[in-house]
């Protein structure tokens, strides 16, 4: 019951979890939840521009070498708390002053730029002026007569050149700008799709919300069965708890017993072997030397014949005679000591059963939870109350939820957010109207540099084609003439509409480059949000103006970045906005009166288990028995001494090998078939007496050395293992209480267990899973850093960049194009050289200078 109240406090918003709580793992085994019921949000808050984002990348650049500048956090919480204009002389005030310096010096490259531009539309409507009236005095280039010079076709080509290269500039400009422009539009009508993105996401949050709260309660459910099914089972369960823990020590004793059952009846096996072996081998032995002996006397007798006195037989023959002595017998093993006393106490040892005697001990502990489960009917009594507890908990659950304004909550906000979506859907057309008429605006501005890049392209097309440069200035064709008019064109329209693009573009640089520097690339970086954070900025009675809005407590720690990280991370809502604030239940918790009962009635168990025996005394007195059964004082240095010898002093079929091999040495006859006889013999002797002795002395060598091992301290394992199971029948008899307290509280710790598993497990899904607030996050993302940034201020920014390119490159152009429609035009009067003088250069005229041209000349050729 200690488990219900706890339940309840992390299932709806619990314990602080202000700092997310490290993910709860159960040991194996226990209770599994699942995973809470989630849909997957739709909306992607990121936006890829696509091609066009070189050209923002460019733009971005260029808006760094304006403002290097890092973000003036400090500078701007000063400006936002200090209080301009209430009071007369506010301005003139020094701290003032200082912040009004520091903001100029921030904006010092905007400052610049936007100085040079209105120089620029001052200036540039007034130079147009003045240079239209002095051309129509006949001054700046406003006379038709063209003085020839020697490099006149080198510097024609330069101009048109450096032109033809500014229109180009200027045509990647309007380019750039028309793309910016376009983009915007586009952007804009897709936009709809992404706000019906973040609205269907907010839908899901609000609406998943209370299936995962009901998620949450029905899984009590699996908490409680688990409880249920333990307490059913308690006797079983808590009886083998004890079992367990006696076992630690019984079972370790038991096998001790039952290994050294197991170790008698090897050395009862062990003493018959050596017994056996030991008569084997002295019988062996003897036959052995017997025949031994006998092939001696008849190699001998053979070895006196008279055919081993020729010479050629001689040496031979005495050197068989020589190895005769070493056909005899090496181990011997007449004098070993026997082992029949040992064999027949280990033989009495094992008239009793020793292993039934273990077996019955087993059987006894194995009876462990039946008897715990007869003697703990104290703690049956305490399962009927602690079911009611358990039942009486979901109905709590239930009971609380009601309580919790959730559903009103969610319910309000879905209304205002369906009015809301209603609101945008309406306002959209509107929106999408107004985009029309800025992007047919900003069209037109770039229909006016297209205009004039029409007239230059035109007119160095049409001077270019049709230029002659063996025409002289007065009879130069009509599309040269033409190609001149239309350069003089293109330099009239840009003075009219040069100024008006440049007053588009100061107030679109001024507003697009402050929006990316003061809020989109802090937005990024996630600066601003410091800046909002700031203590007193927002509200000057606030410290943290979050808090102050959601809870009317101005002094919880709740941050805006904090907030947005959070729902970044797709936690919870409960995590991010710290609602344990709102909804804090710990005052309601008082767990110890639903404990003390059971903890009293678990505290005074009294458990007998004496009736369980692991090892009568007939076993221990038969287990001291084998351990003065003498087998320790056998004399296993004697055997091992002659089991470690061979049977014989030679090998007997080396030397029949050899016996035959020096056999063949001799000359053939009845002495060499005699002794090929008898190394035969000796072979039949080896395989028939030898090789028998040889197993046997094996079979002796293994028994003796298991003796050994087994004899080695045999009193003192014999002692330690009477010890361990006195030591655990004690354990049984005397401490088994405190054991199956202990075991009892561990058990009910279980139960218990599975209510803390519930409990973190709810934790983490409250801090991690219900009510994700990732679309929060989407939402502020979508308006800000795509709407406000990539959308708007990016393609605003491009748009001024490009139509400010066009613009400051429209004065070189006017210049090489007034420069170059000289070279073009058809002039009224010329240069005339004499030939005498100039050596027939110039033009050969019989006119004297300044001789009028009767060519008829245009009223547009007066420019």
């Amino acid at each position: 019951m200690a488990v219900e109240l706890c339940l309840l406090l992390l299932l709806f918003c619990g314990s602080t979890i202000s700092e997310v709580q490290p993910i709860y793992k159960p040991p194996p085994g226990t209770l599994d939840f699942g995973f809470v019921p989630a849909k997957t949000y739709d909306t992607g808050a990121y936006h890829e521009p696509g091609p066009i984002g070189i050209l923002f990348k460019i733009v971005h650049a260029f808006l760094y070498l304006v403002q290097p500048n890092s973000f003036p956090q400090d500078l701007i919480r000063k400006l936002a708390q200090q209080k301009f204009g209430n009071t007369q002389g506010d301005y003139q005030k020094p701290e003032n002053v200082v912040l009004t310096l520091q903001a100029i010096y921030y904006e010092i490259g905007f400052i610049v730029s936007a100085a040079l531009g209105l120089l620029f539309i001052l200036l540039l409507p007034l130079v147009g002026l003045c240079f239209c009236m002095c051309r129509c005095c006949d001054n700046c280039g406003g006379e038709m007569h063209q003085r020839q010079k020697k490099n006149a076709d080198c510097q024609r080509s330069c101009f048109a050149t450096f032109l033809f290269v500014a229109s180009l500039i200027i045509s990647v400009g309007v380019l750039c700008a028309y793309a910016a422009n376009q983009h915007l539009t586009n952007q804009v009508r897709e936009a709809k799709k992404l706000v019906n993105s973040n609205f269907k996401d907010l839908k899901i949050f609000l609406n998943d919300t209370p299936a995962q709260i009901d998620y949450l309660v029905s899984q009590y459910n699996t908490t409680k069965d688990k409880a249920l099914s333990d307490l059913n089972n308690v006797g079983p369960l808590l009886g083998s708890r004890v079992q367990e823990q006696l076992g630690k020590e019984v079972r370790p004793a038991l096998d001790a017993v039952l290994t050294m059952a197991g170790a008698i009846r090897e050395t009862k096996e062990a003493l018959e072997n050596v017994s056996v072996s030991v008569e084997v081998l002295q019988e062996g032995t003897e036959r052995l030397h017997a025949n031994l002996t006998n092939v001696k006397t008849h190699l001998s007798n053979t070895l006196n014949d008279s055919a081993c006195s020729v010479a050629q037989a001689a040496s031979t023959c005495n050197i068989i005679r020589n190895s005769l002595h070493q056909l005899n017998i090496n181990a011997n093993f007449s004098g070993l000591p026997g082992v029949s006393s040992q064999l027949a106490k280990v033989n009495d040892v094992l008239k009793i059963d020793l292993s039934s005697l273990v077996q019955k001990g087993y059987a006894a502990f194995n009876d462990t939870p039946d008897l715990v489960v007869n003697q703990t009917r104290n703690i049956l009594s305490a399962v009927p109350y602690i079911k009611n507890v358990l039942e009486s908990i979901g109905s709590n659950i239930t009971t609380f939820t009601k309580t919790l304004p959730v559903q009103k909550i969610l319910a309000d906000l879905t209304i205002y957010l369906t009015q809301s979506e209603a609101y945008v859907q309406d306002y959209f057309p509107v929106v999408e109207q107004y985009d029309f008429y800025r992007w047919l605006g900003c069209l037109i501005l770039c229909c006016m540099v297209v205009l004039i890049l029409v007239f230059y392209y035109l007119g160095l097309l049409c001077g270019t084609c049709g230029y002659d440069k063996h025409a002289s200035p007065t009879t130069r064709g009509c599309i040269s003439n033409t190609g001149g008019n239309f350069l003089m064109a293109g330099v009239g329209f840009s003075f009219l509409f040069s100024w008006v693009l440049m007053i588009v573009v100061v107030l679109t640089f001024v507003t697009g480059g402050n929006v990316e520097k003061l809020v989109c690339e802090p937005f990024e970086d996630r600066t601003l949000f410091k800046v909002l954070d700031t203590p007193y900025l927002l509200n000057q009675h606030w410290k943290n103006y979050l808090s102050g809005i959601l809870f009317k407590n101005p002094n919880i720690n709740l941050t805006f970045e904090k907030v947005y990280s959070d729902c970044k991370e797709n936690k919870g809502i409960y995590t991010s906005l710290h609602l344990e604030h709102l909804f804090n239940i710990n005052e309601f918790l008082n767990i110890s009166m639903y404990t003390e009962d059971v903890a009293l009635k678990i505290e005074h168990i009294q458990i007998n288990l004496s009736k369980i025996v692991l090892l009568d005394e007939i076993g221990k007195e038969n287990l001291l028995n084998f351990s003065s059964s003498g087998i320790e004082g056998i004399n296993f240095a004697a055997y091992l001494t002659e089991i470690n010898k061979s049977v014989t002093k030679v090998d007997l079929l080396s030397f029949a090998n050899d016996l035959e091999a020096r056999a063949d040495q001799l000359p053939k006859g009845a002495l060499e078939n005699a002794l090929k006889g008898h190394a035969n013999n000796i072979r039949m002797i080896h395989n028939q007496q030898v090789v028998p002795l040889e197993q046997a002395m094996s079979t002796l060598n293994q028994s003796v050395r298991l003796l050994k091992r087994t004899s080695s301290e045999l009193t003192v394992k014999v002692k330690n293992v009477v010890s361990a199971v006195n030591a655990a029948q004690l354990l049984i008899n005397n401490n088994a209480s405190l054991i199956i307290v202990q075991e009892t509280k561990k058990y009910m710790d279980t139960i218990v267990g599975y209510f803390e598993q519930y409990v973190e497990w709810v934790k983490e899904s409250i801090a991690m899973e219900v009510a994700a607030c990732k679309p929060i996050a989407n939402v502020i993302d979508t308006a800000v850093d795509i709407f406000l940034c990539s959308y708007i201020t990016d393609s605003v920014n491009t748009f001024w960049f490009g139509l400010g390119g066009c613009s400051i490159f429209l004065i070189p152009a006017i210049i090489f194009a007034v420069k170059l429609s000289k070279y073009y035009r058809r002039m009224d009067t010329e240069d005339v050289y004499d030939d005498t003088e100039n050596g027939n250069n110039g033009y050969h005229k019989e006119h004297l200078y300044g001789i009028h041209n009767p060519v008829f000349t245009s009223s547009v050729e007066q420019w």
